[in-house]
C-alpha cells in the first residue's frame, strides 16, 4: 500500500477515485506542530525555534504513524506553497520518516496528479525556512508588543500584517475627517436627436480654462448659468477614431476575491471558502496565487474550446506581468476542464464557477473594438469661448465580450481594476462649422468628497498595493482586525472604533513594523530566503533586534522602569489562592536576571 498524505479531508475521495484501491489517501488537516501557545518558542540568541504538537495534531501523527508501518511509500502532498511545504517538513520529522517523497500539484485531476507522483522531489528548505522566519516573527511581534500595549492603552494584541490593516483604516478615516468640501459648478447640455442617434446626445462644458490661478475648481455660478443658457454651438472638431480594449488578466487569488466582492456581493473569506470546494473537487485549480498566467497546456486547450465555438481566438496567445513581489509558482485560478461549464455543489459555488470560467475563456478572444467620435463645440460668452465636448462609442466587434454576450452574463472586465471608458452611446459625427442646437440646459452644482471608506474588496486591493501580506492571508487580516475590536462594518466599509484609533496612535512612529514600506520589505527578504539570496538568520536576528530596541524604548516611555537594570517592569497580579495568595505586584521583566520588585 502507497500512502498520499494531504491537508484537507476534502481531497480524500477524489484523489482515492484517481489513484485506486492500491493507494491510502490520509489527511493532516494542516499543521500538526505549532510554537507552544504560552512562551515565546524561540532563543533570543540563534532565534531556533522549537515547536510542540498541537492538541489536534498529536491525535493526527498518531493514526498516521500507524498508517506509515503498513506504507511500502509515503508521498507527502501537503499544499503547493510555503505553508504548505513547511507542513511537509513537520510531517517528515514527527512521523520519523526515513525515505519520502514531496509532490505537488496545482489541480486535482488524474494527468496533474500522476504527473506529481512521477517526479517526486526532497522538501525545499528554502520555503520552510520562509515559513518558520514568518511565524518566529509573527509571534515576536505580537508576544513582544501586546503586553506592553495593553499596560499602556488597554490594547490587547499587535501583529506584523493586521496592525498595518488597522493603521490604513484608521488613516483613510482620519483624512475623511478631515477632508474640507467644495461647492463648485458644470454644466450639461442636452441635443436634439441627429441622425443615427434617435434618443439624442449630452455634451459637457469643459470648465478648465475658466478656472482662475490658484484654484482647482469653477466656483462662480452666475458665471457657469450664463453657460448654462447656451443654447446655439458650432462644432469646432469631430474627430473620429477606433479604440481596443484587452480582455482582463485571469484571476490571482487577490483580484478574485476583489471581482467576486463586486460582481456577486460574496465577502473575500466566503470567495477563498467556495474556492477551496471547487478546488478539493477537481473544479478549478489552486486558490491562493500571484499568478496572472496560464500554462501552456491550459493556453492550447482554451483556444482549441473557443475556436470550436467560432469565436474571434487572439493570434498570438496572451500572457500578462504580474504586480511587483508576486510569487509566480502556480497558475492562475482557472478551470482545470474548460469544457465543463457548471460546477459545484451549491448555487453559490456554481456562481463563482462561472465567474472563474467566463474570465479566463475571454482571455484568449479579441480585443473588443469601439467606434469614438469625439464631438467638440463652442459659443460664446460675454467675450470668452465656452468650450463643450461629447464623447461617445459604439461596439464594432465585440471581441472577447462574446463569452459574455452568450452566457447571458454581466462583463466584470473594469470591475477590480477600475478601469474608466467612454460612455456606451453614441454622438452623431458633424460637419466643422455647422451648427448644433441644445434643447435644455443644466446647472451642475457638485460637491468634492472625501476617499471613500474601505470595504473589504478595496482593502484587500490596498493591502496587495503595498505589499502587506500574501493572498493566503488577506482573509486572515481582515477577520483578525474585525474580531480583536479594532474595526467595525458599517453599511459593508469599514470605520476605525476607538480602540483602533487608540492602537495606532499607540504605534504609529514607535514601531517599524507597521511602517508599509518595512513590512513590504520583509515580504521581499522573505522571498529572498526562498529564492537562496539570504539566510533565515540574516532576517529574523536583524529585525528582532530592532523590535527588541523598539518595546524597551516604547515601555521606557508609557511605563515602569526597573531602577536597578533598566528593563520594563511587568504587573503581576498571582490569583486568590496558594503560597502567593493575592499578591500583586510589579516584577522586572529581566526575572531570574534581575530579582527587582516593587
Amino acid at each position: 500500500m502507497k500512502l498520499l498524505i494531504v491537508e484537507s479531508k476534502g481531497k480524500i475521495e477524489k484523489l482515492q477515485s484517481i489513484l485506486g484501491p492500491e493507494w491510502k489517501v490520509a489527511a493532516c488537516f494542516g499543521h500538526v506542530r505549532d510554537l507552544p501557545p504560552k512562551a515565546l518558542g524561540f532563543s533570543d540568541s540563534d532565534f531556533e525555534p522549537y515547536y510542540e504538537e498541537t492538541e489536534r495534531g498529536a491525535g493526527i501523527i498518531g493514526r498516521l504513524k500507524t498508517l506509515v508501518k503498513s506504507a511500502s511509500e509515503v508521498y507527502l502532498a501537503s499544499d503547493p506553497d510555503r505553508e504548505g511545504e513547511a507542513i511537509a517538513w513537520h510531517l517528515w520529522q514527527c512521523l520519523k520518516l526515513k525515505d519520502y517523497k514531496r509532490i505537488t500539484f496545482a489541480e486535482i485531476t488524474e494527468s496533474a496528479v500522476k504527473a506529481a507522483i512521477a517526479a517526486p522531489r526532497k522538501i525545499d528548505m528554502g520555503q520552510v525556512d520562509a515559513q518558520k522566519a514568518r511565524r518566529v516573527l509573527d509571534r515576536a511581534y505580537g508576544w513582544l508588543t501586546s503586553g506592553p500595549l495593553s499596560r499602556a492603552c488597554g490594547c490587547k494584541s499587535a501583529g506584523r500584517v493586521q496592525t498595518p490593516g488597522v493603521c490604513l483604516i484608521v488613516e483613510r478615516e482620519r483624512e475623511r475627517t478631515a477632508f474640507t468640501t467644495t461647492t463648485h459648478y458644470g454644466v450639461e447640455l442636452s441635443f436634439e436627436a441627429v441622425d443615427n442617434v434617435a434618443d439624442g446626445w449630452k455634451a459637457q462644458w469643459i470648465s478648465k480654462d475658466w478656472i482662475p490661478d490658484g484654484q482647482e475648481y469653477f466656483l462662480d455660478k452666475d458665471v457657469a448659468a450664463k453657460v448654462e443658457a447656451l443654447r446655439t454651438l458650432e462644432v469646432l472638431d469631430c474627430p473620429q477614431s477606433e479604440s481596443r480594449k484587452a480582455p482582463p488578466a485571469p484571476f490571482s487569488t487577490s483580484v478574485l476575491q476583489q471581482t467576486a466582492k463586486k460582481a456577486l456581493g460574496f465577502a473575500p473569506k466566503k470567495t477563498m471558502e467556495l474556492a477551496q470546494g471547487l478546488y478539493e473537487s477537481g473544479a478549478i485549480t489552486y486558490m491562493r496565487t500571484d499568478s496572472v498566467n496560464l500554462s501552456a497546456e491550459a493556453q492550447e486547450s482554451i483556444r482549441r474550446f473557443c475556436i470550436d465555438r467560432q469565436w474571434p481566438v487572439v493570434a498570438t496567445p496572451r500572457t500578462w506581468k504580474a504586480k511587483g513581489n508576486a510569487q509566480e509558482a502556480h497558475e492562475c485560478v482557472r478551470p482545470t476542464h474548460i469544457e465543463v461549464e457548471n460546477a459545484g455543489e451549491t448555487e453559490d459555488h456554481k456562481k463563482l464557477y462561472a465567474l472563474i470560467r467566463l474570465r479566463t475563456l475571454a482571455t484568449q478572444l479579441e480585443d473588443t473594438v469601439y467606434a469614438v467620435t469625439v464631438l467638440k463645440l463652442g459659443a460664446d460668452v460675454g467675450g470668452k469661448e465656452a468650450l463643450f465636448e461629447a464623447r461617445g462609442r459604439s461596439i464594432v466587434s465585440p471581441g472577447w465580450r462574446v463569452v459574455y454576450e452568450d452566457s447571458g452574463a454581466v462583463a466584470d472586465a473594469d470591475d477590480a481594476e477600475g478601469g474608466g471608458q467612454e460612455p456606451a452611446l453614441p454622438v452623431p459625427a458633424m460637419k466643422v462649422g455647422t451648427k448644433a442646437t441644445a434643447v435644455a440646459g443644466r446647472l451642475l452644482t457638485k460637491n468634492t468628497k472625501p476617499a471613500s471608506r474601505y470595504d473589504e474588496a478595496s482593502l484587500v486591493r490596498e493591502l496587495e498595493k503595498r505589499g502587506i501580506g500574501r493572498p493566503s492571508t488577506y482573509v486572515s487580516i481582515i477577520e483578525t482586525i474585525k474580531n480583536r475590536g479594532y474595526v467595525t462594518l458599517e453599511k459593508d466599509q469599514f470605520v476605525p472604533t476607538p480602540l483602533g484609533s487608540t492602537l495606532y496612535d499607540a504605534v504609529k512612529g514607535r514601531f517599524g513594523f507597521v511602517e508599509y514600506e518595512t513590512t513590504q520589505n520583509l515580504e521581499s527578504a522573505l522571498d529572498g530566503i526562498v529564492e537562496g539570496k539570504t539566510s533565515y538568520n540574516a532576517v529574523v536576528a536583524p529585525a528582532y533586534s530592532a523590535l527588541a530596541a523598539e518595546v524597551g524604548a516604547f515601555e521606557k516611555a508609557t511605563g515602569k522602569v526597573c531602577p536597578d537594570c533598566g528593563k520594563a517592569m511587568r504587573h503581576i497580579v498571582k490569583p486568590a489562592k496558594g503560597k502567593y495568595k493575592g499578591c500583586d505586584f510589579w516584577g522586572c521583566s529581566g526575572y531570574p536576571d534581575c530579582k527587582h520588585t516593587m
